[in-house]
């Protein structure tokens, strides 16, 4: 993983709570996960219209369960409630000028 005192940018923040997640400890996905992280946060900002900002906490902790749901669900395309749910308010929050928090 990483040394400590190094800094992490904001995607490899989300990219270590990933593979967490999913219980990765090598880097031999890290390429395929980078990938779909980087390709997520393109689709919130600009098919979704989404504020996203990758700097705010809960924004990572999103784009990290949207990622391992992508990563994990490849033969299931049925989305979880709890992803659809966040998302959905990601979205008003975008429309309506809000926090997105």
């Amino acid at each position: 993983m990483t040394m400590s005192g190094e800094q992490l940018t904001n995607e490899e923040v989300i990219l270590e709570i990933l593979k967490a997640r999913l219980s990765i400890s090598t880097d031999v996905r890290d390429k395929l996960l980078k990938h779909i992280i980087s390709g997520i946060i393109e689709e919130l900002k600009e098919q979704q219209g989404i504020k996203l900002d990758v700097s705010k906490i809960s924004h990572q902790l999103f784009v990290a369960d949207y990622a391992e749901y992508r990563y994990s669900s490849r033969d299931n395309p049925s989305m979880p409630r709890h992803i659809r749910w966040r998302l959905n308010n990601l979205m008003f929050s975008s429309l309506g000028g809000g926090s997105n928090d």
